[in-house]
């Protein structure tokens, strides 16, 4: 069966501002494109689908998120748009008197950045909120999280508690624990918490789906498999909700090392995929964020001199996670934040390439060095940067790094401009979900709204930069720019429709466009009423 799609603007992403009148797919692949009354005479068309004058571009693909995490945010109590510890209070006091107790509060996304006071709750105040109930709650980096006393109980957290490996249990005075707990130390709480039921995990990811393709996204690089009971349990789920028969949607699952003995012990290696699902990168943390001071920089934080961040591995045990990686003939994506943390990354991959054909990716890639720079231009490796973490982020990064460090953090343009390839998330769900608010923040450098000029506006990308993160970026990160992210014949029937034209619009407008149709394999997945 051949349909054409037509009647609309269609951007191929091949060359800037390149278009095509019409587009024919067969068996989920493009077969032709370019003059419409051509393709017509040529093919036996059997469908025809009418743009209505819509503008088409290939399917956004988000490379770097939490798909269960964006379900769980979506399910559970947001804390991410709220702006003062007074209004939090109430939040959280609402959600306690409707809750059962002796059950888990569970809230993602506080940020004291928000807050006027910069207020961080003690534990001593979360009790007096919820004093029958367990309560965590995650920071929007996901660094970091609070716990009240009877949460810290059932972890068994005392001020005996040694701090854990790449992790800080924050303590006063007295040693006692405050109930902040940094990055490794969180898992203390998290192994706590009552084991999620497989419904759960089903609902969540398909509510996050079904989310995720209302924004305009037809795939996305999630990392999901080693919080939920285990790889197999949480690799069904994918399979279960994200097929041919149920949901389509392309994802690429990073494989965290503590699970990738177990992804073999399964008989799944790299690059297994029942066409919707596939096994990619091994996932290393090397640090924290920088919301929490635990992103590892090579200079002290400028607000607190007395720290660097945390390194989740010493550079021994870095190198030796990679080297793992290339045993199962795999290709790592490392979280990396802070100037040192890349540094420690750039050491392990120098060291222990990736297999021929294949190229590592370096998440976030926050804050560089123009040395760190001329590195990365020598190995195979692409940036997984999150514009939209500009407009989370500033103006209260700036005392976290200093103005001195500020020429190299958030450098999206000088990594561009240096030839460095990079792909496009949002690492949903410590940032909005939507490609047109990162988009937006990649061009304007800022919150929508926000009368600024545009932070450090000598990196705001173009907007074909911005969308070709999210298209021909998303598919190099993955090895799939010969099959994914263009226009073009030979290439996935995956399309994001909008109702404006993001070239030719007043970028001020972006956020505001309405996505008409994602479409995976040629099948529209979502329509706009």
């Amino acid at each position: 069966m051949k349909t054409l799609w037509t009647n609309g603007t269609i951007y191929t992403m091949n060359e800037e501002f390149e278009t095509v009148e019409a587009v024919i797919v067969e068996n989920e692949r493009i077969i032709d494109t370019g003059d419409r009354d051509r393709m017509e005479r040529e093919h036996a068309i059997d469908e025809i689908q009418d743009l209505q004058g819509a503008v088409m571009y290939p399917g956004f693909v988000d490379s770097h998120l939490h798909m269960i995490g964006h379900g769980e945010k979506l399910l559970r109590l947001d804390l991410s748009e709220i702006h003062s510890a007074e209004e939090m209070r109430t939040t959280l006091k609402e959600k306690v008197y409707s809750t059962p107790f002796d059950e888990w509060i569970i809230g993602d996304g506080w940020n004291e950045n928000n807050f006027v006071d910069r207020k961080i709750f003690h534990r001593n105040e979360l009790d007096e909120i919820a004093p029958h109930h367990p309560m965590m709650l995650t920071r929007i980096c996901r660094h970091a999280l609070l716990a009240n006393s009877k949460a810290l109980d059932i972890a068994g957290i005392t001020k005996h508690t040694p701090d854990p490996p790449g992790g800080v249990i924050v303590r006063d005075s007295n040693g006692s624990p405050t109930g902040y707990l940094l990055d490794k130390a969180q898992d203390l709480v998290r192994d706590a918490l009552p084991k999620v039921t497989e419904e759960y995990l089903h609902r969540a990811l398909s509510t996050s789906v079904e989310d995720l393709t209302k924004h305009g996204l037809v795939g996305g690089h999630s990392e999901d498999l080693n919080y939920y009971g285990g790889f197999k349990r949480t690799y069904d789920t994918f399979l279960n909700v994200v097929n041919e028969e149920n949901m389509k949607f392309k994802a690429n699952l990073l494989v965290h090392h503590e699970v990738v003995e177990d992804m073999h012990e399964h008989r799944f290696a790299f690059g297994a995929s029942n066409g919707y699902v596939e096994l990619g990168a091994m996932k290393i943390f090397a640090d924290g964020a920088l919301g929490g001071r635990t992103a590892y920089l090579s200079k002290p934080y400028n607000d607190m001199p007395e720290t660097y961040g945390v390194a989740i591995h010493t550079l021994t045990e870095l190198k030796n996670l990679v080297k793992k990686a290339r045993r199962y003939n795999m290709p790592v994506a490392i979280h990396t934040i802070g100037d040192l943390a890349l540094e420690f990354a750039l050491y392990a991959v120098e060291e222990y390439p990736p297999p021929i054909g294949l190229r590592d990716r370096f998440v976030h890639g926050q804050v560089v060095r123009p040395d760190l720079i001329e590195r990365l231009k020598k190995v195979p490796v692409i940036i997984d940067i999150q514009p939209h973490f500009v407009a989370s982020d500033f103006p209260w990064v700036i005392e976290r790094l200093g103005e001195e460090r500020m020429q190299y953090s958030f450098a999206w343009k000088t990594l561009l401009d240096e030839g460095i390839p990079c792909g496009a998330g949002s690492d949903a769900p410590i940032e909005t979900a939507d490609p047109l608010a990162t988009i937006y923040a990649a061009v304007m450098r800022k919150k929508k709204g926000d009368p600024h000029q545009g932070y450090y506006p000598e990196q705001k990308l173009t907007v074909y930069e911005a969308v070709s993160l999210y298209t021909k970026g998303s598919a190099y990160a993955i090895g799939k720019e010969d099959e994914m992210g263009r226009i073009k014949s030979g290439y996935s029937a995956d399309f994001t429709v909008l109702s404006e034209d993001l070239f030719r619009i007043d970028p001020e407008n972006i956020p505001d466009v309405t996505v008409l149709k994602t479409v995976v394999n040629n099948s529209i997945v979502y329509a706009a009423e």
